[in-house]
């Protein structure tokens, strides 16, 4: 089970923090099918197929490995856009200290920053492990518009924009 919640961060000079200063990873990916979702995704050099659920804030997910030489094939099956963007991963302990004891399972920011035709578009999510603690978690201001409800920030969305 995935339970995220989404937010649009408007400027990255905004941010109360420089995420160039944490790890990032450079992710390329397609969707073969939307409803339900079928995504193919190379992250670096691992390729993962996941295949997502109905739903906005928690919806199921699951992945499986693909090989190079797979989702290459796959890849020219994609339908829409692929996506191309680069995620930083930072601990929202470093970045929000008030509210680094809020949970017991420590929370990562995943900062999407899109290339190409979807530039200079910017989410950020945060995963929780339960709806109870997404649901009550106090976002801090400089994380925008919460934009967990609305589907056409998912990233299915954004690849027939």
């Amino acid at each position: 089970m995935e339970i995220e919640r989404k937010f649009l961060i408007q400027k990255l000079e905004e941010l109360p923090f420089s995420p160039f200063n944490h790890p990032h990873k450079e992710l390329e990916q397609g969707y073969l099918c939307t409803a339900p979702v079928v995504r193919i995704r190379r992250e670096d050099d691992d390729y993962v197929l996941t295949y997502k659920s109905k739903g906005l804030m928690a919806r199921e997910e699951y992945n499986l490995p693909l090989t190079k030489e797979s989702y290459e094939h796959l890849k020219e099956k994609v339908d829409g856009r692929i996506i191309h963007k680069t995620r930083y991963v930072i601990p929202m302990s470093c970045v929000c200290p008030e509210n680094a004891d809020f949970c017991s399972t420590p929370l990562f920011l995943e900062l999407d920053i899109f290339h190409d035709d979807l530039a200079p578009l910017i989410l950020a999510e945060i995963e929780f492990p339960d709806e109870e603690t997404a649901n009550t978690y106090p976002a801090p201001q400089w994380l925008g518009e919460d934009v967990t409800f609305s589907s056409a920030y998912h990233n299915s969305t954004l690849s027939h924009m």
